[in-house]
């Protein structure tokens, strides 16, 4: 369960700082429906971009947000569906779109339901704390982004080996960033950082991703319900959504299809990893490029007692299919020989390389199973190729420039030769092997208990405890922002 204990001194101070800074936080029914964001904030939005260092940007933690970078308020749920012509499949598939989110990412989601609660119970003191913000990619973009909202001091942590993007943006945003050892699967390095931040500073709050339930939370009270609205705005008749796919970076995203499980029982829920990093697959381990996702441990915060399958991505998949998706050469190719109609064309440079992982993953499975015109499989897009102008340039120096001969082979061998090979449809016993899989990360070197991973499996109500927090959580910032008393002054 999330602590609410609620800290009077700490409160107080983190009041007075929104007072002095003009910030109001929204619920996490606003987050889920913005028709209850009052009309003060919208029309004040529409001076603000998407980006913008401004309070009221916490509004737009959302995936309703306008898709534009300037002045946008809220429209219908932001998703795309993918052509047939480009997945080789017959089931329908969509996808959100992290794009229109501030940072371009939707872990901003993730890291305002992790320091929040703490905020507006006076856990945590903005005249006093840091909030570090351990990451293997956009996590640490998101915390930093809003702890500058919430005027709080922040510590970002990353593998150094993560694109030059991310280490330039933290660096504007960030109060500190602090790059560890090693790649994407390297969080062992940043656990480590983390531990010694803790030992010798008593200013530092650790949001931890992979086991702050506030990441549970949000994705659960707000992902979840959008992706089940963007299931239902398709057309269609006698659709069923079959099945959600998402790579498993602090698994997060996975809470979202417990969300969608309950609402669709019938539905298969898959998480995805790295092929060259496949520790939910067969216990193992290794360093990839698939940034963000696959970090040899099983995450604090995933049910996967609710999972059905692991997916595993060939990281050569994804990085190929970022330049064809991103590049003159592979656009012709993808509209004069592929057949993809030209207006989904303008709309591959909403994936980042997760997200390529995560249409791979849903292509998988719609294999596997065979799926028909009838089924939909879901996913979301992270991010967007924003982050990774780089990782082309880098494929260009290790292959040669772009050609369509090129594209050719990555559109053929890439996205349509994607087989069912390296994945597992999974039993209890496969689900418990992964489970247990926790104890040597978060028990033995961790600090959490034997009681609470036994609880994790065994206990019905551990997960919906935690999801039923948020009518607490929203009380306690309504109150919060009452006591401001800002809202009323805008």
């Amino acid at each position: 369960m999330i602590d609410l204990t609620v800290n009077k001194q700490g409160l107080e101070r983190a009041l007075e700082r929104a007072k002095e800074n003009n910030i109001v936080i929204p619920t996490f029914a606003q987050m889920r429906d913005p028709s209850l964001i009052p009309n003060t904030i919208k029309q004040k939005l529409k001076n603000v971009g998407l980006w913008d260092i401004s309070p009221l940007n916490l509004f737009r933690v959302s995936w309703h947000n306008e898709p534009t970078m300037q002045g946008g308020t809220y429209s219908k749920v932001n998703y795309i569906e993918f052509p047939p012509e480009l997945t080789g499949v017959k089931a329908r598939i969509v996808a959100l779109v992290g794009k229109w989110f501030p940072t371009g990412c939707h872990k901003v989601g993730a890291s305002f339901g992790c320091l929040v609660p703490r905020l507006v119970t006076g856990q945590f003191d903005p005249t006093y704390h840091k909030a570090v913000w351990p990451s293997t990619g956009n996590y640490c973009r998101g915390g930093a982004y809003n702890s500058k909202l919430l005027s709080c001091d922040s510590v970002a942590i990353l593998p150094a080996e993560m694109s030059k993007e991310r280490f330039d943006w933290l660096k504007q945003i960030a109060g500190e960033v602090i790059a560890t050892p090693g790649c994407e699967s390297n969080v062992k390095e940043i656990f480590d950082k983390t531990h010694e931040l803790r030992a010798t500073r008593k200013d530092v709050v650790i949001f931890n991703q992979f086991e702050e339930m506030g990441n549970v939370l949000f994705h659960y009270q707000v992902t979840g319900p959008a992706i089940d609205e963007a299931f239902h705005d398709l057309e269609g008749e006698g659709l069923r959504l079959a099945g959600a796919c998402f790579t498993s970076g602090s698994a997060g995203t996975m809470s979202s299809g417990d969300y969608l499980k309950e609402k669709h029982p019938h539905m298969k829920l898959a998480v995805g990893e790295a092929l060259q990093c496949p520790t939910l697959l067969n216990n193992g381990f290794g360093g990839h490029r698939i940034e963000g996702i696959g970090d040899k441990h099983v995450p604090w915060v995933h049910n996967v007692k609710n999972t059905d399958m692991v997916i595993a991505i060939d990281d050569d998949d994804s990085q190929n299919l970022l330049r064809l998706f991103n590049t003159k050469e592979g656009h012709k190719y993808l509209r004069e020989e592929a057949g993809v109609p030209e207006s989904f064309i303008e709309k591959l440079e909403l994936l980042g390389i997760s997200g390529i992982a995560n249409l791979l993953c849903c292509i998988k499975m719609a294999k596997y199973y065979e799926l028909t015109e009838k089924d939909v499989v879901a996913t979301v897009l992270t991010d967007s190729s924003a982050m990774y102008t780089s990782r082309i340039e880098e494929l260009n120096e290790q292959q040669g420039a772009y050609s369509e001969l090129k594209a050719a082979r990555d559109y053929s061998e890439h996205m349509h030769g994607v087989r069912t090979d390296s994945m597992e449809e999974l039993t209890y016993e496969a689900r418990k092997r992964i489970h247990n899989l926790k104890y040597y990360t978060w028990v033995e070197q961790q600090g959490k208990t034997y009681e609470e991973i036994n609880a994790q499996w065994y206990d019905d109500n551990y997960w919906t405890g935690i999801h039923d927090q948020v009518t607490e959580i929203d009380a306690l910032i309504n109150a919060f922002n009452a006591k401001t008393g800002v809202l009323e002054k805008l």
